[in-house]
């Protein structure tokens, strides 16, 4: 893979990454905050710095943590007396973008780092990840809808007939685009296992062979969402061959899990300075059993047809994390328009902490919608995806990209793409199927605008 993934669980690793982190030198006059903040707090010396951000900080401008004179002896050592003085003359605000704009890294990040160092007890360690990228610009996650590696159907069947695998199952502009994405994540609809036995009942029942778990990493994932109506198709004990294939291959994954505090949890990444949450839940089925839930003793997925649960979860991350995303299975299956169910899901899901929604499961594309100022990509549809061992007929489909900027807003991208003959390609901004895209999902969202080259706006 192209990316350096790690998990940082020992103190040493922590203590290397920040004895190489240097001061960072900033011109303070051109950070750039809010213009209406309050008056700044003039600061003595580097005591009065300390005693400030103790004693004065919001809630908010702290990140909610803990902070003591230890956290800011570490951060005072890494970047300097006078980038800590300038931080405390902030200390009154409630937006906390100021320990990123001179440190380079969050206050969620920092308290990260710090935590390590210490040995924390109390801290969450467990599913934080580390993107090691020198990141100059924006940080870029890119989204996909429906992949299936299962046995016995026309998209697998075409894959192992190719002298380049999954290399010829996608253009050669999409898998650049995939893999060079800071952040990748793709919906898993289907087991890992070859064992169990299909749900009675159930009309479709994917699984594909354990080894083909390296298929997502040669696209270039770093994490799998699992809150879908598939990856229990092969009853518990296809399920947990799925969790275990997963992890033996160290690949991340999100929304399902042995019991319910695995599968609520959400999953963290560290780049760019920046902390990141990606949470996921599946709303299918509404009205049938098939695919089990989690609780407290049983394993399953997360679900959130009724979203209290899910919606603790977001909050959880929204006070960890410096952005919040939701990945959401719900829909109607071939409906391209979102139905009202999903929106008021929606409204639950921002008012909980959301910074954008990316939704999957209705096997078509429907529209991109703003509500406030969240992103809401109602569904992604298939992406690479067939359901029988007939090649399904030509689909739209696509990538949602999120670019996180240096000035920490999130800027919101469509990338269109279409599906023939067993081949996903992205489409160029010149061909007439982009174009027919983009005019098609324009004409179904009445909030959001996309322009020529894929970014959305509200309108």
């Amino acid at each position: 893979m192209r990316k350096c993934r790690f998990y940082i669980a020992g103190v040493c690793v922590c203590l290397l990454l920040l004895e190489g982190c240097g001061k960072i030198t900033t011109e303070v006059d051109n950070v750039n905050l809010e213009a209406s903040t309050p008056q700044r707090i003039e600061i003595v010396d580097l005591d009065d710095a300390w005693d400030t951000i103790l004693n004065n900080s919001t809630h908010e401008f702290i990140g909610g943590h803990p902070i003591d004179e230890s956290f800011l002896s570490m951060v005072t050592s890494t970047y300097g007396d006078e980038v800590i003085e300038q931080i405390a003359s902030y200390a009154n605000f409630t937006s906390p973008e100021i320990w990123y704009q001179l440190t380079g890294k969050s206050i969620h990040v920092l308290w990260y780092d710090y935590c390590s160092i210490t040995g924390i007890q109390s801290y969450a360690y467990d599913k934080t990840y580390v993107i090691d990228k020198d990141i100059d610009g924006d940080i870029v996650l890119d989204f996909t809808g429906d992949v299936s590696f299962a046995e016995g159907i026309a998209t697998t069947a075409y894959m192992d007939q190719q002298m380049n695998g999954v290399y010829d199952c996608f253009s050669e502009d999409l898998i650049s685009e995939m893999q060079s994405a800071d952040i990748l994540m793709i919906n898993n609809e289907f087991a890992y296992t070859d064992r169990g036995e299909p749900l009675a009942g159930k009309a479709y029942t994917f699984r594909a062979n354990p080894s083909r778990v390296s298929l997502m990493q040669d696209l270039g994932a770093d994490v799998v969402g699992i809150a879908n109506n598939h990856v229990y198709d092969y009853n518990e004990i296809g399920f947990l061959d799925t969790l275990n294939t997963l992890n033996a291959a160290q690949m991340p994954y999100v929304g399902a899990g042995v019991n319910l505090s695995e599968a609520r949890k959400p999953l963290y990444f560290i780049i760019g300075g920046r902390k990141i949450a990606i949470v996921s839940a599946t709303q299918i089925e509404r009205t049938l059993n098939y695919t089990k839930e989690a609780t407290e003793i049983s394993p399953g997925v997360m679900k959130c047809l009724h979203p209290e649960e899910f919606c603790k979860t977001i909050a959880e991350a929204k006070e960890n994390a410096d952005f919040v995303i939701a990945f959401v299975h719900w829909g109607t299956e071939g409906n391209a328009n979102y139905g009202a169910d999903q929106t008021a899901l929606a409204r639950s899901f921002v008012e909980a902490g959301a910074d954008a929604i990316i939704g999957g499961h209705t096997h078509c594309l429907q529209t991109v919608e703003y509500m406030d100022d969240v992103p809401i990509y109602y569904s992604l549809g298939n992406y690479w995806f067939s359901t029988t061992g007939n090649m399904p007929i030509g689909y739209d489909t696509g990538l949602a990209q999120l670019h996180i900027t240096p000035e920490g807003k999130i800027e919101s991208y469509f990338i269109p793409c279409h599906f023939d003959a067993g081949v996903t390609s992205e489409l160029s901004s010149g061909d007439s199927k982009y174009t027919s895209i983009i005019d098609s999902l324009n004409l179904m969202s009445q909030t959001a605008t996309i322009d020529k080259d894929g970014h959305i706006s509200k309108k």
